[in-house]
């Protein structure tokens, strides 16, 4: 049983009596007892409560001691009630055969765990049915315990109504199981344990096993199936508490052990198992309590607000290239990860003892005709073994063998086999990494056609994979503390490579085209692999990540047997492997000297087609919902127009410039030959040579037909619609007279209607009209097509730009009508940086800040007010993260150089996107002759 330092500091329950029976030798009323009572137990429990927290924040106790003192203190109060309501309130010279009572502790109160606003469950038991003293008697306890504020779940049962309850519901089983004794007749609750245990556990221990598995796996399933979530659920998440304590509920109902350390001698557990269940056991109680206590009720979500107070009250400091919570979250998921292997392979240990069903659980061994011969391993059924405990001794090669020969033939590794891997991880060192065979067989198994993921998946939580690729260890478990990276790093990794296999073989044709087309005409698909798996590594290590992963490449590829040519290759990847999304995303592809620049860089269609597939790749494993079919089309449309530059091989750019216009312009006029020659050519004068290569000849007609209806018409100011589901989005065109501040007038309208901008073209007519393109969404990243919603963002588009619709004035009343956001705890530091070599004819102004309701209506306000035309947008939001870059003009179509024009641009930008409490200093970006380092992907 556990003990308590000093308990009677908690609660003295001898002090607690004497006072309760001062009370009563005043002879007040049974009304007027209670009140005084309640008022003495609620001291006693106040004073108990305030010495554990203080002992907890103060002498930084531990979270187990915690919940074990909390646990003692309920445990004198119940135990000082009970007597109470026996000695004053329910007094009895001897209580009846069948007034006899035990009270007893269930549930995590029966383990002597109680968190500080968990909930108590008591178990009265009676003999037989209860008789109207003993029901006062449990009223009155329930009532005083609930009177001081307790949470009290309760059952009053008879020891046959325990055993038939419990026969039937998985659930009371389990409550029962950890009963434990608090109070009372402790002859009737030896027999209901002893019946408990002979009548149902001793009958029941492979069906409990199996019950106990599946729920544990219906439970992953609920809340996501992945340890590794944004805001954890400590409890119930995978790798959470609730899976210790399903382990443990295993181990007591088929050894009837008291605590898990008692494993070790029935050879169970090993002196290992043990630590590692107690450390971790120790660290999630620890950070248990400090969510309860911080959220001051029984929460058991790490979300975002309370991770940043975790961390600094236990103690995480920031790094370099590691904030304190970046380094607690990575220490919670480590921790978790250890769970997931105990709790893996011990019950799969556990279930080889206790047999009932094959495979408990889990599937059941393929059928196979045909007995596979593995050399060197055992078969166990459908699982790998190895043949002795000195396996990996005598050959520590086979630490990766094992792995690969079970993905050669689809086979499981035994559990015993796992356990042998653990304890043998010190044998993958130096001579082992530079072992050939180990590197052949490694490199075989990413590359093999029988699902990598899965392979690299068991090698990482077995702990090999980063003993054998050290710069791999150091990303497990690596967290980014944004509302963008859903995944710890090296889960990202693995879940690309499994990506990268998907579209290799076809499966993800419908979402990558390109890729899928282009995959196969790669010519190293070592490089290709080795890129993705090497594109993260070197994150969370202060520097810039692709550099120092391009350098990392440089060394780790000789080793795993890449040539010199492919070496080179892959570490080219790695440095640029956020080019292209920065390109496609940030820039305005139809600006040829954006392409012109991307294949500076680039240099070859071979790098161009591995560079693109790893982008694909390398977004769609950032998280669900990251990849769409707007920034499939945005790459695709880059890397076309890429191939397109490489294989010209004559022409300067702006004699190809005008030859494109003019193809165009004839593309155009061919689809349109039943107008009217003198009209059509009137409506061709009125484009920039921007206007035609900024779109395809089917838009342009649709713009021709709409300006030409408007014009008709005497309309001042025409709004279409059409949804292109090729992209995910829809295209809003407005047809109206060009002014200062139409831009910011329209994003204002978009931003009230929950429309959000991801693109937009901004044409100027020789007429003097503007024709606008918006490509907007949804807030589920979809395109924004209820005819409804886009007949009312018609409407305020228009009322915006007549004046009866304020955008600024109404965007500030929606904003401090916004409930506060959980995310509100990112800081995201405001940075403009602008660009004069990235565009020919336009400067290039980044934005970066906090994202916000009308984020972009107050930039584009600020750049008008400035005296700026923009002339395209382009809008990506990274979770909390908002990056609009803006390609635009001075007031007499010039690019802006001058230095001061410069500073003033980026002082006004920086003040109208900073919060309030934000300083100045340090948010200003490169110079403006550098190129732009866009926010870290």
């Amino acid at each position: 049983m556990f003990k308590v330092r000093h308990p009677r500091s908690i609660i003295n329950r001898r002090a607690l009596t004497r006072d309760l029976a001062e009370q009563v030798q005043r002879g007040d009323s049974r009304t007027r007892m209670r009140a005084n009572a309640l008022q003495i137990f609620k001291a006693a429990l106040y004073r108990g409560v305030g010495e554990i927290r203080r002992r907890f924040e103060e002498e930084k106790i531990r979270g187990p001691e915690v919940v074990r003192s909390n646990a003692y203190l309920v445990d004198q109060l119940v135990r000082s009630i009970h007597d109470y309501a026996s000695v004053h309130m329910y007094p009895a010279a001897e209580p009846a055969a069948g007034e006899k009572m035990a009270i007893a502790a269930t549930g995590g109160y029966g383990r002597a765990e109680l968190s500080p606003f968990s909930d108590i469950d008591l178990m009265f038991l009676l003999p037989h049915k209860s008789t109207g003293e003993t029901e006062g008697k449990v009223e009155f306890i329930l009532y005083m315990l609930w009177d001081l504020g307790l949470k009290v779940g309760h059952a009053t049962r008879s020891v046959d109504e325990c055993i038939k309850l419990a026969k039937g519901d998985l659930t009371i089983r389990t409550s029962l199981l950890e009963a434990r004794w608090l109070w009372g007749d402790r002859e009737l609750y030896r027999r209901f344990e002893n019946q408990f245990m002979t009548d149902l556990v001793a009958v029941t221990g492979p069906d409990f096993v199996q019950a106990k598995l599946a729920e544990r796996d219906a439970r992953h399933e609920r809340m996501g199936d992945s340890r590794y979530v944004l805001e954890p659920h400590i409890k119930e998440g995978k790798g959470g508490l609730r899976d210790l304590q399903t382990l443990f509920w295993i181990a007591k109902y088929l050894y009837q052990v008291k605590e898990m350390g008692e494993l070790i001698d029935r050879g169970i557990f090993t002196v290992s198992d043990a630590r590692h269940f107690r450390q971790s056991q120790d660290f999630l109680w620890t950070v248990r309590c400090h969510l309860h206590y911080v959220a001051g009720r029984p929460e058991e979500r790490l979300n975002f607000p309370v991770q940043g107070s975790i961390a600094s009250r236990m103690g995480y400091g920031d790094r370099p290239g590691h904030s304190g919570v970046e380094r607690f979250m990575k220490h919670y998921f480590l921790v978790t990860k250890e769970v997931g292997d105990l709790t893996r392979v011990l019950c799969a240990v556990l279930e080889e003892e206790h047999k009932k069903k094959p495979r408990l659980g889990f599937r059941l061994p393929s059928i196979s005709f045909r007995r596979p011969q593995v050399t060197g391993f055992a078969l166990d059924g459908d699982r790998l073994n190895v043949k002795s405990a000195e396996a990996f001794a005598e050959d520590p090669v086979k630490l990766l063998r094992l792995f690969h020969e079970a993905q050669r033939h689809g086979l499981d590794i035994h559990p015993h086999a796992l356990r042998l891997v653990r304890e043998n991880l010190r044998r993958v060192d130096a001579d082992m990494r530079a072992d050939p065979e180990a590197n052949r067989l490694f490199m075989e198994m990413m590359l093999s056609p029988s699902d990598p993921e899965r392979a690299l998946k068991r090698l990482n939580e077995a702990g090999v994979f980063g003993r054998f690729i050290p710069d791999f260890g150091r990303v497990v478990a690596q967290m980014q503390y944004d509302m963008y990276h859903v995944y710890t790093v090296d889960e990202h990794t693995i879940r690309a490579i499994g990506i990268l296999h998907r579209i290799e073989t076809g499966k993800l044709a419908d979402q990558h085209p390109t890729a899928t087309a282009v995959i196969g005409e790669i010519g190293s698909r070592r490089a290709l692999f080795l890129a993705v798996l090497l594109h993260d590594i070197a994150k969370g290590r202060g520097g810039d990540h692709s550099e120092i992963g391009a350098d990392i490449a440089l060394d780790l590829c000789p080793r795993l047997g890449l040539d010199a040519w492919e070496t080179e290759t892959v570490s080219w990847l790695v440095r640029y492997h956020l080019l292209m999304s920065r390109t496609a995303f940030k820039r305005d592809i139809d600006n040829s000297k954006t392409v012109s620049d991307f294949v500076s860089v680039v240099q070859s269609p071979e790098r161009l087609r591995m560079l693109l597939v790893l982008t694909d790749t390398d977004i769609r494993a950032v998280g669900p919902g990251i990849w769409n079919a707007w920034k499939g089309g945005l790459l695709s449309e880059l890397y076309y127009r890429a191939l397109e530059e490489m294989e010209i091989s004559a022409g300067q750019p702006e004699q190809r410039r005008s030859a494109r216009v003019e193809r165009a312009k004839q593309r155009l006029s061919d689809r349109l030959a039943d107008w009217d020659p003198d009209e059509l050519e009137t409506y061709v004068a009125r484009g920039s040579g921007d206007y035609w290569l900024a779109f395809d000849a089917e838009t342009q007609s649709r713009h021709f037909d709409m300006m030409r209806e408007a014009d008709r018409n005497g309309e001042q100011l025409r709004v279409e619609w059409r949804a292109n589901t090729d992209r995910d989005v829809t295209d809003v065109t407005i047809y109206a007279p060009d002014h200062p501040g139409l831009f910011a007038r329209i994003a204002g309208a978009m931003a009230l209607s929950g429309a959000s901008i991801v693109d937009a073209k901004i044409i100027t007519l020789t007429s003097g009209m503007a024709l606008d393109t918006f490509s907007i969404q949804d807030n589920r990243g979809k395109p924004y097509e209820s005819p409804e919603r886009l007949r009312r963002l018609a409407d305020r588009i228009k009322n915006a730009e007549s004046g009866t619709l304020h955008p600024a004035r109404e965007l500030v009343s929606a904003d401090a009508r916004s409930w506060p956001s959980r995310t509100d705890v990112f800081e995201v530091q405001p940075a403009v940086l602008i660009d004069n070599k990235a565009s020919t004819y336009h400067t290039v102004i980044e934005v970066n800040g906090r994202d916000r309701i009308g984020f972009l209506h107050t930039v584009t306000s600020t750049l008008t007010a400035l005296g700026l035309q923009i002339s395209s947008a382009h809008v990506s939001t990274y979770g909390e993260r908002v990056v609009d870059v803006f390609y635009v003009k001075d007031v007499f179509g010039m690019k802006i150089d001058q230095p001061w024009k410069l500073r003033r641009i980026k002082q006004h930008l920086r003040e109208a996107i900073s919060p309030p409490s934000t300083e100045d200093a340090g948010a200003a970006g490169t110079d403006s002759s550098g190129t732009i380092e866009a926010a870290a992907e």
